[in-house]
């Protein structure tokens, strides 16, 4: 039987355990896919702890790419032999195989390595989303400053180049000298080492004490007063993800002396809820990809067995880039 990283609790990631699962037989509208690669990911930590609860046992993971090997009815757009790959839900992507929705499943471009697919598509796919479609009420032009968090990550170092292409200026922040470096070398205008920095203050002093007019920020607790203090008046504070725990309760009206604020929060799987949609935004992906303005950087494989300490490693803050589990 196929293998599979599986939790029966809640936890640290001890909790994770290699199981042989039964795969059957696609059902209307879904798909069996046989994975070359899966994808790592910081909301796997999340659901690993149940922040993001889930029933269990769990088969975990978001991200995926491999073969196709057959459709249940209704499935249209993909057939037996296709690659393909995917960020979706429900979670089960830490497997060898698995029966799945078709719906948020792609065709793979045959450019495109199954390892690149499997490091880029949650990620891609969500700076997609940010630099695309969730934007501040002034919109952006090339020129404008913006404020990405975590620049040195895997959905941080596509975003670099994916602004860099679309002539905006990111800055970006990170946790050492090394990972500023990347993130400069991947398309940031400007790199904060937040342990040796105030990101504020710089902010203001790059933007001649304007601010941006957005900030993306996967961190959470630890940057969210201060990325609010980034924002110029009208600015907009895009948060998608919690890497530093879950943002306090605040009150709205904070918002107005600091400059008629806007705050989101974000989540890739409102933007993907349709197959059209999916496949739009991976098309853009895949041709900004093609095209060279934005490759993929893979840091880390790891094989499936060992997702554990995959777990420890991007806990620690010790990853850049993308990481992928080979089953």
């Amino acid at each position: 039987m196929p293998r599979a990283i599986q939790i029966t609790a809640f936890g640290g990631p001890e909790q994770m355990q290699l199981v042989e699962l039964p795969v059957g037989e696609p059902g209307p509208g879904e798909i069996r896919i046989r994975h070359h690669a899966c994808g790592l990911n910081y909301i796997d930590v999340y659901q690993r702890t149940g922040l993001y609860a889930n029933p269990l046992p769990l088969t975990l993971g978001m991200e995926g790419a491999g073969v196709v090997e057959a459709v249940g009815e209704g499935v249209t757009h993909l057939k037996p032999g296709d690659r393909a790959a995917y960020a979706s839900n429900p979670p089960g992507s830490y497997s060898e195989a698995r029966v799945m929705p078709a719906r948020c499943v792609v065709k793979l471009p045959d450019t495109i390595g199954f390892d690149t697919a499997a490091g880029m598509m949650l990620k891609g796919l969500t700076a997609q989303y940010l630099l695309k479609k969730t934007r501040p009420v002034e919109g952006l032009e090339p020129g404008d400053f913006v404020l990405f968090h975590a620049a040195a990550g895997g959905v941080g170092l596509i975003a670099c180049q994916w602004a860099r292409a679309l002539g905006l200026q990111l800055i970006g922040t990170a946790g050492s000298a090394a990972k500023c470096e990347l993130a400069l070398a991947h398309g940031a205008a400007h790199m904060i080492d937040y342990s040796r920095e105030d990101f504020v203050a710089r902010v203001k002093d790059i933007t001649g004490g304007r601010g941006v007019k957005v900030v993306y920020d996967s961190v959470g607790k630890d940057t969210w007063e201060g990325s609010l203090n980034c924002l110029r008046p009208f600015g907009l504070m895009a948060s998608f993800g919690n890497a530093s725990g879950p943002v306090a309760p605040f009150a709205p009206g904070i918002l107005g002396p600091k400059g008629s604020l806007y705050v989101t929060r974000q989540t890739l799987f409102t933007h993907i809820a349709t197959r059209e949609a999916t496949q739009a935004m991976a098309d853009d992906l895949f041709a900004v990809v093609g095209s060279g303005a934005v490759t993929i950087r893979i840091d880390q494989r790891y094989p499936l067995a060992e997702a554990g300490q995959a777990h420890r490693d991007l806990e620690a803050r010790k990853t850049t880039g993308s990481t992928v589990l080979l089953p």
